[in-house]
């Protein structure tokens, strides 16, 4: 499959080259190489494959899948100590949105059959680094996920979005405005289906809908002190998950 995409690539590439030759204009500037790439995994399906090969689904009974983007996958660089890959499993993506992380959510959460999900995501299709058709649809893919998890006798905490004022890679798609709506959404959901609302947003706002400058370092990714924070708020959520 890949040779195919690659040789289909080549041949938009040389046709572009050609006319390019002739009528004297640019064709390659009409094609996203990044987009067409993408699409070879674009759900990034192979990127926990050794890890989930190293879970031992015998030992470990409360393991927790923290689901997610970069605000994610950080986690671990910030504080290592937490994720051991047994216990407490980070399958956070940078970049990913939604869909993504719904197409690999049956093997890198329920295949690794944890008693707890973490979810945390959508501030990324709201930065569109996917097109976003609307919240509806944004929330409609966590709520998937959460349902997912629920059928198959997965305990689920849905995170609200941490707040962000603005986007420095992507300006103009008013975070501050979009992330209080799609958390709201994301309550609404979890209380009328009884299902654990980790409000991030609440502890971490600066009152204006951005982040509180200490608590991350572009505006949009925690820092060390960011992660405290939300580490003592999931702490707290898992006991009582547990202790159902």
């Amino acid at each position: 499959m890949k040779n195919k995409w690659f040789l289909y690539l080549f041949l938009l590439l040389f046709i572009s080259l050609q006319k390019g030759y002739s009528q004297k204009k640019d064709h390659l500037k009409e094609i996203d190489v990044t987009e067409v790439l993408m699409h070879l995994d674009w759900p990034n399906m192979a990127y926990f494959d050794a890890q989930n090969k190293k879970v031992s689904l015998e030992e470990n009974e409360g393991r927790v899948v923290f689901m997610g983007n970069s605000i994610t996958q950080g986690w671990s660089n910030y504080i290592p100590e937490m994720f051991d890959n047994q216990t407490y499993i980070n399958r956070g993506i940078g970049g990913q949105t939604t869909p993504q992380m719904l197409l690999r959510f049956r093997q890198d959460v329920i295949a690794l059959k944890p008693k707890i999900v973490v979810i945390l995501a959508g501030t990324n299709d709201i930065a569109g680094n996917t097109p976003l058709k609307d919240l509806e649809t944004v929330s409609g893919h966590l709520f998937s996920m959460a349902e997912l998890a629920l059928a198959n006798d997965i305990k689920v905490i849905l995170c609200s979005v941490i707040p962000a004022a603005e986007y420095p890679w992507r300006k103009g798609k008013n975070p501050y405005i979009k992330i209080p709506q799609l958390n709201q959404k994301i309550q609404n959901y979890c209380d009328k289906n009884d299902i654990y609302y980790l409000d991030y947003f609440s502890a971490m706002t600066d009152g204006k809908n951005g982040l509180i400058e200490n608590y991350g370092y572009d505006g949009v990714h925690p820092d060390e002190d960011g992660y405290k924070v939300m580490s003592e708020l999931v702490e707290k959520a898992i006991d009582q998950l547990l202790n159902r």
